[in-house]
């Protein structure tokens, strides 16, 4: 039967995917994101992960103390020296979905991969993926394009026990990427971390960690130069192990959270859970009632725990939804502080008089709020950088989809795009200069900041997102050295105080053109040299060529179509804090001429033509 547009809906319709077929047409379910390989969590590093994985879980069994992992181009290999795959199922364990010993917990106890799908994901989406059992003198190989067997090999061997994998991510699928080794170096501390004694060997380099989460506060205090108050606790059981420390020089709080050895990045009920442990013990010990943000401000600490049956919110891994785990794991984390403070008292000491300035520190930002809440009412009821649209952005009642809010530089820039904006979904919000760089500062800066302030109010975020007016918060600078510095000082502002605006992915970057090339018959806006020389070569002869220096520069009428429906945004990717943070200090902090040389280190002065 024919629906309303003239479709015909019946059994013909309906498809049935094997599941190779799904893993490739649905990748996302499986791994994430696609991505280049430039963000952290590309889906390549999933493919990757599950490849260690099963090597890492050979060690954690008691088979195996070494795992190699190289990667030359687009290609990578992996080989443990644990029991190898049983040889008549090898073929099966890397194709068949829910094929696997990770379902009998007599083998594996506490691994990751329970869903039976991992490395059938990464054959599945390979060009080329290869895997060879060595066992007890004998070998099984078998060669795979996109999931479907090639050809498959077996004879004896003289190689020691274990399994070798190698793979190429399908180019038809992952359109241009590549392995940053620095991000696959990341994730293999993570992994030395979190199994002491294994030693991970790649391209040559070697990973291998002896005291576990402590190692891990260490290095990431090291690595900023920050200092610890006190040494940091450090408490392991084989299901637990967890460790923290405050110091003097960080703002806010930065946890690491790990179950059976994987990152979760999001955390879940797990980090939930450690966060409230030590609030717990500390208002027990101190006889008072703090607050969990006094207790935990400047804090850093790292949690694993092993699981028999791990719920994660999405195949990628990301979130422990296991809730029924929380109770008891705060009631562990309170009672191992409470008979650490007991032993070390000086320790304890140190903590409180820390919570005791955080909670002094809090009481005057609440007498800078109040300030700041009174100056905007007795002047003005209005936000005077703020030009409003008529709808606003309602998650819990689904409303005000689409609307957005631009950050604009200077009063030129607002003007083109006020004067042809949509006023029903799309407002403004001017900036006057450069606004405050506040990586180092505390929240009380921002309140004295009447720009900074204004925004936040304009965003109705002080709290929380639950009153967030605009589902987009578009940063709309000039695409020169200023505008790009204002775009780096709005990130920072958003992910100092507001990081939850950027984890959901209302943060975005408008794209505008850099030069107009025209004759009398057509003109092309171009966002790159290379749009440019395209542009110039399509239109032949000697069209005119606008460079754009700012926004205020391109008209009205003209800007309209780069914020109407073929606007070209860029959503700011969110990094956890444990890895963003290194970075903004760096490139944020008040190291100066560290930064200054790293710069002219690298700078590149074009050749004269």
């Amino acid at each position: 039967m024919p629906d309303t547009a003239g479709h015909t809906y019946d059994e013909s319709k309906i498809k049935t995917l094997s599941s190779l077929e799904h893993i490739r047409l649905r990748t996302g379910r499986y791994i994430g994101r696609l991505g280049s390989g430039a963000p952290y969590d590309d889906g390549i590093y999933v493919l990757l992960k599950e490849v260690v994985d099963n090597a890492v879980d050979e060690f954690i069994m008691g088979f195996g103390r070494e795992v190699r992992i190289e990667i030359e181009g687009p290609r990578a290999r992996g080989r443990d020296f644990g029991r190898g795959i049983p040889l008549g199922k090898v073929v099966d364990c890397v194709s068949t979905i829910n094929t696997g010993a990770k379902y009998n917990d007599d083998v594996f106890q506490f691994s990751v991969g329970l869903n039976g799908v991992g490395t059938k994901a990464v054959n599945a989406l390979s060009r080329h993926f290869l895997v060879r059992s060595h066992r007890e003198g004998r070998y099984v190989e078998a060669v795979f394009k996109q999931g479907r067997l090639k050809k498959q090999t077996e004879g004896a061997t003289r190689e020691p026990d274990g399994t070798y994998v190698e793979f190429e991510p399908d180019p038809e699928i992952f359109r241009e990427f590549e392995f940053r080794p620095e991000h696959v170096e990341r994730r293999l501390r993570h992994y030395s971390y979190l199994n002491t004694g294994l030693r991970l060997v790649f391209n040559g380099r070697t990973f291998q960690s002896r005291l576990g989460l402590m190692d891990l506060i260490l290095d990431d205090l090291r690595a900023d130069g920050s200092e610890p108050i006190y040494p940091p606790l450090h408490y392991t059981i084989k299901m637990l192990e967890f460790c923290f420390t405050h110091t003097n020089s960080r703002h806010g709080e930065t946890f690491y959270s790990f179950v059976n050895g994987q990152y979760t990045s999001d955390g879940g009920t797990h980090l939930s859970a450690f966060r409230e442990g030590p609030l717990k013990a500390v208002n027990e010990y101190a006889g008072k009632q703090h607050e969990g943000d006094d207790v935990r401000e400047a804090m850093i600490g790292a949690i694993a725990i092993r699981l028999k049956n791990p719920v994660f919110e999405s195949q990628a891994k990301n979130k422990l939804g296991n809730t029924e785990i929380r109770a008891e794991l705060v009631n562990k984390v309170r009672e191992e502080l409470l008979q650490f403070f007991g032993r070390n008292k000086p320790i304890a000491e140190q903590i409180l008089a820390k919570v005791e300035d955080t909670r002094q520190l809090r009481r005057e930002l609440q007498e800078v709020k109040k300030l700041a809440r009174e100056r905007p009412r007795a002047i003005s009821l209005r936000i005077p950088q703020l030009k409003d649209c008529r709808q606003h952005f309602d998650k819990k009642r689904d409303r005000g989809r689409g609307t957005m809010l631009f950050i604009c530089e200077g009063q030129s820039a607002a003007g083109s795009i006020t004067s042809c904006r949509d006023v029903n979904t799309q407002a403004g919000f001017v900036l006057r200069g450069k606004p405050l760089n506040v990586w180092e500062l505390k929240r009380d800066a921002m309140y004295k900041n009447d720009e900074l302030y204004h925004l936040m109010q304009a965003l109705n975020i002080e709290d929380s997102l639950d009153g967030l007016r605009y589902e987009k918060v578009i940063l709309a600078t000039d695409a020169d050295v200023d505008g790009l510095h204002i775009r780096n000082l709005m990130i920072t502002y958003f992910f100092r105080f507001f990081d939850p605006l950027v984890h959901a992915g209302h943060l975005y970057v408008l794209e505008t053109p850099l030069f107009r090339v025209r004759n009398k018959d057509r003109t092309i806006h171009c966002y790159s040299e290379a749009e440019r020389d395209a542009a110039v070569r399509e239109l032949g002869g000697r069209p005119e060529i606008t460079r754009f220096k700012g926004l205020g520069e391109i008209s009205p009428k003209e800007f309209a179509q780069f914020i109407g429906p073929a606007m070209r945004l860029r959503r700011v990717e969110y990094a956890p804090r444990p890895e963003a943070a290194p970075i903004l200090d760096f490139y944020m902090g008040r190291n100066t001429p560290e930064r200054r040389d790293y710069l002219l280190e690298r700078l590149v002065v074009p050749a004269e033509e």
